[in-house]
């Protein structure tokens, strides 16, 4: 059994739909979907605001590759277009990490880089895994006791379900 973390994040066009496409992407495999956030932009600050979510999936028959590949797939349906490194995205689907996989290959970081100083990421995945451990860096909860959390906004009035 292969269980993953996928952050989701979205501040092109539909920003909701892209999300909600890529929960449908994984539909099969959703163990918990996280609220929706509203965060500004990382990296490149000129450019709107995303919307954020963290899904929990598993399968007997994904590994950390099959994860990234169906990633790709769901930000390709979506239109992703990548152009500027951390510019503007239909959809950007991350695996943050998988059964605690440690991978340092250019092609799939695991967990994913960054993911221990992103309130973006850490948020969402403690609501819907209260104990979540980022591998190598320890727990998210921790982790997050010492970022700015002012710019990540809950949307409850959004949902991807």
């Amino acid at each position: 059994m292969s269980r993953a973390v996928l952050s989701l994040g979205s501040n092109l066009g539909d920003r909701l739909a892209h999300l909600r496409s890529a929960v449908a992407a994984f539909a099969d495999e959703v163990v918990a979907v996280s609220p929706v956030y509203e965060t500004a932009a990382w990296g490149v600050a000129d450019q709107p605001d995303f919307l954020n979510a963290v899904l929990v999936v598993e399968s007997p028959s994904v590994d950390e590759w099959g994860w990234l590949r169906r990633g790709q797939a769901a930000e390709d349906a979506s239109g992703r277009v990548r152009e500027v490194r951390w510019g503007p995205r239909t959809l950007d689907v991350d695996v943050v990490t998988v059964d605690g996989v440690r991978s340092d290959d250019p092609e799939l970081l695991l967990p994913h880089p960054g993911t221990a100083e992103r309130a973006t990421v850490l948020v969402p995945w403690l609501d819907v895994e209260p104990d979540a451990v980022v591998p190598g860096a320890g727990r998210a909860r921790d982790l997050l006791a010492g970022l700015d959390t002012a710019g990540v906004r809950r949307r409850d009035d959004l949902e991807l379900r």
